[in-house]
């Protein structure tokens, strides 16, 4: 049951990355990447890892979608026209160069990547959750890097919020 759901998954995530870099719409773009971020939360809940996933699920989701989708209403994009003669040349180029990375990379990657471990005993369990490691090593180890991180949101939000008041002020006065 698990591999089903693993594969599903998978699949939803594959088909709505590939959605989010094909389609024509910014809004449908957004709408199939919240889909990809929904399932990779899933994914992480199979690797029991729970806090990844809420944080998968609270951050990019939530949080990142709602600021893609704010720009792309305050930019008013529309959808992109192509011209059908270079779009269909762009494709099968694009299409020829991916062909060649992933068979120059393939037995790279295939060499570098670790074989899974062979079923065995069970590895130990922690006696702290992984919610507890990742608290203790954000607070002690990275505390600064954490609290630089937050100023810079912090910075990006006023500077957006700026940005979007001196255009609403300057389009009622013109």
């Amino acid at each position: 049951m698990e591999a089903v759901l693993f594969y599903v998954l998978a699949v939803i995530v594959t088909v709505s990355a590939l959605c989010v870099v094909f389609l024509r719409r910014p809004v449908h773009n957004v709408v199939f990447m919240i889909l990809a971020m929904v399932s990779l939360a899933g994914l992480f809940l199979m690797l029991r890892a729970e806090f990844v996933a809420m944080v998968q699920l609270v951050v990019y989701a939530g949080a990142v979608m709602v600021l893609f989708l704010f720009v792309i209403m305050l930019l008013n994009l529309g959808p992109t026209i192509f011209q059908a003669d270079a779009k269909s040349a762009r494709w099968w180029i694009g299409a020829v160069l991916a062909l060649g990375v992933l068979t120059m990379i393939g037995p790279v990657l295939t060499a570098v990547i670790p074989r899974a471990p062979q079923i065995g005993a069970p590895a130990a369990v922690p006696e702290m959750s992984n919610t507890e490691i990742l608290a203790r090593e954000l607070f002690t180890t990275y505390l600064l890097p954490f609290e630089i991180v937050s100023i810079l949101l912090l910075a990006a939000i006023v500077g957006a919020v700026i940005l979007a008041r001196k255009r609403s002020t300057g389009a009622t006065k013109g």
